[in-house]
């Protein structure tokens, strides 16, 4: 069977999924929409609308694909239902019966909603190492990784698209496997190689050279229209990886090991709810022009925990940009700081310690672990997280106030303001996490 790669982050390009649906021969095409910041910014969408809290872009993605894959019996799965995927899975079904896709079934997910256990549980948090009780902040939300069951459930009810929230990057993918192999939950063989695969594809264009690609030394071709992956999986986990002919980027061992490195810190226990996958017996083989085999992983029981993001409030985040050019930039840009921080404590009460000053374009990236030469021009960024937004808007506004109180020269100001929604992480025992699935047509 052919799983293909719709999406790898939330702000990702359409056009590629499009392509895939439209002429890639799918069985399942899967987005992957949610990373830990942006299930911590759809919870704040939620809390402001409760008819939000989905990915904004889910009825742009489904309504350049759906038609295509209703053409060649493609299912959609995705994890763009974030902080409120009985929302999304409403949205869809309206969106279905617009496109005239009358027989369209929708499967929901839910059950990653694990607040009220983890306010019974108390759990240490990573981050601090300190109970739950002992955080000053307000805890919002509480979201587990689901593992694949959920999804192998939807999709035994004939369901053409499922949207999930937060499930394990990966069990996206495994899902459609053990669904259409019929494999064991306790295969952990199986489940790992699965889960290698789900890995090497859940990143999309990161496969095909996006992440990989530097001047010179590994040069893509035709990177502006990067195609996204696709695998052809046999039912003992043999895959052999692709992408379109005719799409931009490049598949090869390079691209792939460096892929199924990302965000892994032991090779040997790369841990998800499914299984914990051991990474160090892969080997990728070419078989012609992006075309790879991947074999070798294995895996073995999967944990007793799962870890849940919890979403806390707080506070607010002001920040402001302008940008210093010419001779002397650096020190004007310093300067306008300095006016800026004391402005910001005499006026507005901002402590010092709140704010975070970077001079974009002279080493700020390297966290003054780098010298650079003087710099042709140099963008200034105030940013301070405070408990107010009188406070936070005061941040913008002083930064665009240098304008014409300088120093000289200031050009191109910018300001934002936004709630915080700051994200930690704990266990959760297994058995206090139970997803649910419910099936809907137009």
């Amino acid at each position: 069977m052919r799983l293909g790669a719709g999406a790898g982050f939330a702000g990702d390009r359409i056009d590629p999924a499009v392509e895939l649906a439209r002429r890639g021969a799918l069985d399942y095409l899967v987005f992957e929409c949610l990373g830990e910041r942006t299930v911590a910014a759809a919870q704040a969408r939620r809390l402001a609308d409760p008819g939000a809290g989905y990915d904004p872009l889910l009825a742009a993605r489904l309504e350049a694909v759906l038609p295509h894959c209703a053409a060649a019996g493609t299912t959609v799965v995705t994890n763009s239902g974030a902080a409120n995927p009985d929302a999304a899975g409403e949205h869809t079904v309206r969106l279905a019966k617009e496109l005239g896709l009358a027989s369209l079934r929708v499967a929901v997910v839910t059950g990653d909603d694990v607040l009220d256990a983890v306010r019974g549980l108390d759990p240490v948090l990573w981050e601090t190492g300190r109970r739950l009780s002992e955080c000053d902040d307000e805890l919002i939300s509480a979201n587990a990784y689901l593992g694949c069951a959920p999804v192998v459930e939807a999709l035994a009810a004939g369901a053409d698209v499922v949207l999930t929230g937060r499930l394990a990057d990966p069990a996206l993918y495994l899902g459609p496997l053990v669904h259409t192999f019929g494999w064991a939950e306790d295969d952990y063989e199986l489940l790992g190689r699965a889960t290698m695969v789900g890995h090497l594809l859940e990143c999309a264009g990161q496969l095909t050279g996006g992440y990989f690609a530097d001047p010179v030394t590994k040069p893509v071709p035709d990177l502006a229209w990067l195609g996204f992956p696709f695998a052809d999986v046999d039912p003992g986990c043999d895959a052999v990886l692709g992408k379109l002919p005719g799409t931009g980027g490049r598949l090869d061992p390079r691209t792939c090991a460096e892929q199924l490195l990302y965000e892994v810190d032991d090779p040997a226990a790369y841990v998800t709810p499914d299984v914990v996958a051991d990474f160090t017996g892969v080997t990728f083989t070419s078989l012609g022009e992006d075309r790879v085999r991947a074999r070798g992983a294995s895996g073995r029981a999967r944990p007793d925990a799962l870890k849940a993001t919890l979403g806390f409030r707080g506070g607010w985040l002001g920040e402001g940009q302008i940008t210093y050019a010419g001779p002397r930039c650096l020190d004007r840009a310093r300067w306008a700081a300095d006016v800026v921080r004391e402005r910001l404590a005499a006026v507005h009460g901002v402590d010092g310690d709140a704010l975070d000053v970077e001079y974009i374009g002279a080493a700020a990236a390297f966290r003054g672990l780098a010298d650079v030469p003087e710099p042709a021009e140099v963008r200034l960024r105030v940013s301070a997280r405070v408990a107010s937004r009188r406070q936070a808007a005061a941040v913008g506004w002083e930064v665009e106030s240098l304008y014409t109180n300088g120093p000289a020269g200031g050009g191109g100001a910018r300001t934002d303001l936004r709630e915080v929604v700051a994200v930690r992480s704990c266990l959760v025992p297994r058995d206090h996490v139970r997803p649910t699935v419910r099936v809907v047509t137009p």
